[in-house]
Order: structure tokens, then C-alpha cells, then sequence
């Protein structure tokens, strides 16, 4: 080990498997290995954790849970041979990371993509003190707003009002509304989008950097659902590949590292290059001092297994085919996913998802994946009123049939029971936001009162504020509130298959205003 690593492979290469492009170090896992030694010591532990790191005299509670191993290899920070030193191996592996993921320079997190979020909106405040977001936002994000003392714009993306799915933006789009707070004297220096959804739409990535980069603007992307993309010939890209400056990206969820581990990505360009040391001051400020080495194990783990994941990772493809093309087969199921052409947004779509219309069997989908989940022991990622949606792991490899056969029961269930009116109901139409009257931290941190939902039109928010569906914020810190924002809020929650995110109460009743 030890050997010091170029990280900046040619994206323009096309040649498949990736570990064929990639440096022979990928078949390594440095820190994971650094770990497993640690472990195989037996050392006596006279520091934290608590436990020891003994699986007899100390750890017996925890070994009883999880093994012996997971005890030993819980090592805290700041070990010789661990990651003290340089190019130690926890350097190693981030340099390998960054590598596989064709960024400039990778960080491990262990407090998820929320951690990445918050990161991110810190350091591009170095850049400026006006970022223009896309609406659909991760909360996270909003909090680095509050945080950082950053002036939002927000544009809104494309939305399927039929499903209630927020997705993305065009780069025309993207291009217009810089255009408009450029003219307005209010020039943004950073810009934030999401690609992939929830559902797995994906936005021209390179085409949004180009236009933030014209702008002057650093382009920040929440990839927390593409962190397998650039790793398949059938995946799309890996956003930091295609001009991202940073890159959100939540290892855990389709990449096969442990719950709450993540990582993010710098890009290469003049912008990433200023952002450098403001990301690793802002990383200092947002990470834990006792950072699980288990959690950043996993991370070391999940890259080389993606690496050299090339024909597992075709598996994982080719159950999602298969699942679509058998519910292609019961009219009583619809692909999702087969329409994201009438979305000009969308480029792309990550077959890992698989989005299933269920509106035809007359139940919602929240009815669906409860009946799937407790009759067949099957669980589905999310549902909405019309949906639920599939997520397989990129290492992952099903048991489509199973899958089928369940939700072939529940549909035949769902024809003896009444429809529900819900489900064919549908939500009002999204509100304007109201008018940024006030700067987000300010309101965030004002004086506050409570007050019926009436009393607050023409109020300041001094909360955070989504309905679900489609789950884009409705209402921000400092933002004044709308009659017509009041109306569909108190909609979504009166509805059987909505609710509101941050609001006091379930039907919203009430308001957090600033006095």
C-alpha cells in the first residue's frame, strides 16, 4: 500500500468494465483492511469506545447483537496505521474513492447525505452570499441555508401532477432563472439541484454545469440516489464526470455501504479548485470527532465491490428489466417510469428504480405497500396516493417473482373492496411561493408566535414547511404566507393520503409566524 494515486481518470473513455480504466489499487481496500488488522490485534483497549473492543471483558451485550467482529473493528479516530499520518489509510481509500467517482478529491461522512447537504451550502458560502435553489430540495439543505447565512432564489422543477413527482430542471430553465435575478441586481454564486428524484428521473447534468459555469456559478448536485451511477454501461453517469462541482452523494442507498454513511465529491475547474478549502473548513465544522470507522469501512468496501462490480452490478440491471417487463404484462400495474418522455426534463432514467403505478386497482399506493409489506414480508421504498416504488440495490439481486406474486395477491385483493375516492381525488394545484421578505437565518432566529391558520396570511414563516405529495417546500424561513399557500396545505393534510412535513399540527391549524 501506500502508493499515491492520479484521480482524475479520462470521462471521456467509454471502456466497460470501469475497473478496466481505472488504477489496479481499486482491488484494494485500505482502510477496511487497516481495520481488520486492528481487530485481529486483540489489543487491550484503554480508550473509547466504552466497550473495549473486547468481545469477552467488555463487549459480551454488543457481541450478542452483531458478532465478535463488528466489536473488534469499532475503532475510534486518531490510530497510528489508521488514519494518523500521511497517506495514511483512510487517506487511501478517500483517494480511491475519488478515483472511482472521477472527483477531484472525496469525503467520507457518517452522518449521511444530510451531513454532505449541510457541508455543501456552508462552503459555497464562501462564494457568495446568494444561491439559487432548485425547490425540491433535501430539508438538509435548507438547514446549511440557515446555517451559513445564505440568501436563497428558488426555481421550480418540472412537476407529474398526476402522481404528485417532483422532478428536474432543463438547462434552459436553469439558464432563465440566473438570467432573471442577474437582471434583478441579485447575480447567485452557487446553484443547487436535484438529479436523480426519488424516482429516479435524471436531468442533463452537463448541460446544467455549463449553464451555472457561464453564470459564474458553482453547480452543486443532490446525487443521494445516483451513487451507483458511472459504475454500468446501463447506469447513467457520475454527476462529478459530467461537471458538477460538488456532489451530494448517500453511498447507502443504492451503493450497498451501511445506513448513514456518504460521501461527497469535488469536481475539478476553477470554481471546485475555490471550493476546496472552504469544503474541507466546513467538513471540520459538520463531522463527528468520534466518526464510526465502521460506517467508513463500509464506505471502503462498497467501492472496490462497485469497481469490480462489473457483471453483479448487470445482475441488479437485469432483475429491474425483468420486474418491468412482467408488470408490462398485467394491465392492472403501469411503469412509471415508461412516460419520463413526456418530461423534457428527464434525459435519463435509473432502471434501479422501478416506480409503479397503481392507481387502477382503486387503492392507494400507501394501502398497497402496507398490504405487501404485512402479508408477503416484501417492502417497498415509498408510496404515494397513485404509486409505490421499487429501489433494488446496485449489488442487489432480487427475487422478482416473489415480488410479483405479491403484488399479483394485493391487486386481486384490492378488486373486492370498494375503490377509494382518494385515490381518483388528486391534489390541488401547487401554490407560488410567497414573497423572501425576510433573510432565512434572521426569520429562523426571530421572536415567534403561534397563530391560527387564518391570522398568518400576510405573516412571516419562521418554519420549514412541505406536502407530501410532491414533497417540495411550501414554505420557507422568512417567506411571507399566502391565502393560497394556507388553502393547499390545509388540503394535503385533510387528505387521507397527505400530510404536511414541519407544520405544528396534522391539519395544520396553526402557524409558526414571526412576532
Amino acid at each position: 500500500m501506500g502508493t499515491k494515486l492520479s484521480v482524475l481518470p479520462d470521462a471521456g473513455q467509454q471502456t466497460w468494465p470501469l475497473a478496466a480504466r481505472l488504477s489496479p489499487a481499486q482491488r484494494e481496500t485500505p482502510y477496511a483492511d487497516a481495520l481488520r488488522g486492528f481487530a485481529d490485534a486483540e489489543t487491550l483497549s484503554l480508550m473509547v469506545p466504552g466497550h473495549g473492543n473486547d468481545p469477552s471483558r467488555g463487549a459480551a451485550h454488543l457481541v450478542e447483537f452483531f458478532g465478535e467482529q463488528v466489536t473488534r473493528m469499532d475503532a475510534p479516530l486518531m490510530l497510528e496505521g489508521i488514519d494518523l499520518g500521511e497517506n495514511s489509510p483512510v487517506e487511501q481509500a478517500r483517494v480511491l474513492a475519488a478515483e472511482a467517482w472521477g472527483a477531484k478529491r472525496t469525503w467520507f461522512l457518517t452522518n449521511g447525505a444530510s451531513q454532505a447537504n449541510r457541508t455543501a451550502a456552508i462552503a459555497v458560502r464562501g462564494l457568495g452570499e446568494r444561491v439559487l435553489i432548485q425547490r425540491s430540495m433535501h430539508s438538509s439543505f435548507t438547514d446549511g441555508v440557515l446555517l451559513s447565512g445564505l440568501i436563497p432564489a428558488f426555481v421550480m422543477p418540472n412537476v407529474d401532477v398526476r402522481h404528485g413527482i417532483a422532478h428536474g430542471l432543463t438547462p434552459a430553465v436553469l439558464n432563465e432563472a440566473l438570467e432573471r435575478e442577474a437582471t434583478a441586481g441579485r447575480p447567485v454564486s452557487s446553484v443547487y439541484v436535484v438529479s436523480p428524484s426519488y424516482f429516479g428521473s435524471t436531468a442533463d447534468v452537463a448541460g446544467l454545469a455549463e449553464v451555472a459555469h457561464a453564470h459564474g456559478a458553482a453547480l452543486i448536485v443532490d446525487g443521494a440516489w445516483g451513487a451507483h451511477f458511472g459504475f454500468h454501461r446501463e447506469l447513467p453517469e457520475s454527476p462529478v464526470r459530467l461537471g458538477a462541482d460538488l456532489v451530494v452523494s448517500s453511498t447507502h442507498k443504492l451503493a450497498g455501504s451501511f445506513t448513514q454513511s456518504a460521501m461527497l465529491h469535488l469536481g475539478s475547474g476553477p470554481l471546485a479548485a475555490k471550493l476546496e478549502p472552504l469544503v474541507e473548513r466546513a467538513f471540520s465544522m459538520t463531522s463527528s470527532t468520534s466518526a464510526s470507522g465502521i460506517l467508513m469501512g463500509s464506505l471502503d468496501a462498497a467501492r472496490r465491490a462497485l469497481v469490480l462490480g462489473d457483471a453483479q452490478i448487470g445482475e441488479a440491471v437485469a432483475a429491474a428489466k425483468q420486474l418491468r417487463d412482467l408488470l408490462r404484462t398485467d394491465d392492472r400495474f403501469d411503469i412509471i417510469s415508461d412516460h419520463f418522455d413526456e418530461f423534457d426534463d428527464i434525459v435519463e432514467t435509473d432502471l434501479l428504480r422501478v416506480p409503479i403505478d397503481i392507481s387502477a386497482l382503486g387503492q392507494s399506493g400507501h394501502w398497497v405497500r402496507s398490504r405487501v409489506r404485512e402479508q408477503h414480508g416484501i417492502y417497498f421504498e415509498m408510496s404515494t396516493a397513485t404509486s409505490v416504488v421499487a429501489v433494488i440495490g446496485a449489488l442487489v439481486k432480487p427475487d422478482v417473482e416473489r415480488v410479483m406474486a405479491a403484488l399479483r395477491a394485493v391487486a386481486d385483493e384490492a378488486a373486492t373492496m370498494a375503490p377509494d375516492p382518494a385515490v381518483a381525488g388528486g391534489f390541488p394545484e401547487l401554490p407560488a411561493p410567497g414573497a423572501l421578505v425576510t433573510a432565512p437565518r434572521e426569520a429562523y432566529f426571530s421572536e415567534s408566535e403561534l397563530v391560527n391558520a387564518e391570522d398568518a396570511i400576510g405573516r412571516v414563516s419562521v418554519d420549514t414547511l412541505a406536502a407530501y405529495p410532491p414533497g417540495i417546500p411550501n414554505l420557507l424561513p422568512g417567506e411571507e404566507i399566502t391565502a393560497d399557500t394556507v388553502a393547499f396545505l390545509r388540503a394535503v393534510a385533510a387528505s387521507p393520503t397527505g400530510y404536511v412535513r414541519g407544520a405544528v399540527d396534522a391539519l395544520v391549524t396553526q402557524f409558526r409566524v414571526a412576532r
